[in-house]
């Protein structure tokens, strides 16, 4: 694979599908923007180039899609991206928006990229659901998956060229494997931390003065602490215990590249409360671990903040 697509970022993304349908439909291709509902749309009216075919180009006004995950090996099948049953999955929204734009005789063809496996069956699948959904012709409609968009880079070369895809300007991307082997020994041994506990430990840095440096608002930090605050006790006597050493060593582990890449993107973010729960929906998306066990996740990250791993605290403040 040409790029690690999951580390990219949403614009990103964008600017490399703007790039690629610029040589499929025209140079006239514009841009994502944001339409009237909401949606980040690109565009092109004319004579496609290349779509479907030379022989038989499509004609008129073209919407492209393009939808970005930081999930590893997802595909279209999925049910938060695709079903028939439901109009809250990703499809389910597009064909509302699809619908609108078909009647207001905004869109003639339909083009949605995504960063997923896309299997033979489930490319005709959803393509006639779509179709008989929104009342656009099968022909009209187009999706490409992880597959087709590596046999167009590899067709067009100099759109990875042009991209420039430097990891630098992703977002905050960080791996899920130790935090993961982390858990799963903490939920093997669930007994030592779901006990609640009268009094827990005292923060290195005292949580208010840590709240104020990382810019974490009160409401969000009261709400945290009265979740997760019983557990930082259990996590940190299971941590500390002899028997448990390649478990700490993980957590380190997990805690340097946390707090490293939090570092480098901190300037993204305007509060922590952003930082922590993009943090924890990243990992949810990309580790089914995780996702099993998603309070115990949330409370050794926040035992992570607590215990001063991730985040300022006083000694980086006055250093």
């Amino acid at each position: 694979m040409m790029f690690r697509y999951e580390d990219l970022g949403d614009d990103q993304f964008e600017e490399l599908i703007v790039l690629l349908c610029r040589h499929l439909l025209g140079v006239g291709v514009k841009g994502f923007a944001k339409g009237p509902d909401g949606g980040r749309d690109a565009k092109f009216v004319g004579t496609a180039q290349l779509m479907p075919s030379t022989a038989a180009p499509w004609v008129g006004t073209v919407i492209v899609q393009a939808k970005h995950t930081n999930g590893y090996n997802k595909s279209f099948s999925e049910t938060d991206f695709y079903s028939a049953k439901s109009d809250k999955s990703v499809i389910g929204e597009e064909v509302l928006r699809v619908k609108k734009l078909r009647a207001a005789s905004q869109l003639d063809h339909y083009m949605l990229f995504a960063n997923r496996r896309l299997a033979g069956n489930a490319e005709q699948t959803i393509t006639t659901f779509i179709a008989e959904a929104t009342g656009v012709p099968v022909g009209s409609i187009y999706l490409c998956g992880i597959e087709q968009l590596e046999s167009w880079l590899k067709q067009f070369p100099e759109v990875a060229k042009v991209a420039r895809l430097d990891p630098v300007d992703s977002p905050l991307i960080v791996s899920p494997d130790e935090l993961a082997e982390v858990v799963e020994a903490f939920a093997a041994h669930s007994a030592l931390i779901t006990e609640t506990i009268d009094q827990p430990p005292e923060a290195r840095t005292s949580y208010e003065v840590k709240n104020n440096l990382n810019q974490m608002t009160p409401e969000y930090a009261k709400l945290q602490r009265k979740l997760y605050l019983k557990d930082t006790a259990q996590i940190r006597a299971f941590l500390a215990a002899p028997e448990n050493q390649h478990i700490l060593r993980a957590y380190e582990t997990a805690v340097e590249e946390f707090q490293l890449k939090i570092i480098a993107k901190r300037k993204d973010y305007q509060n922590f409360d952003a930082a922590m729960n993009y943090l924890v929906d990243l990992l949810f998306n990309r580790d089914p671990v995780l996702r099993q066990h998603k309070r115990l996740t949330r409370a050794v990250v926040f035992y992570m903040y607590w215990n001063c791993d991730i985040g300022l605290g006083v000694d980086d403040a006055t250093a």
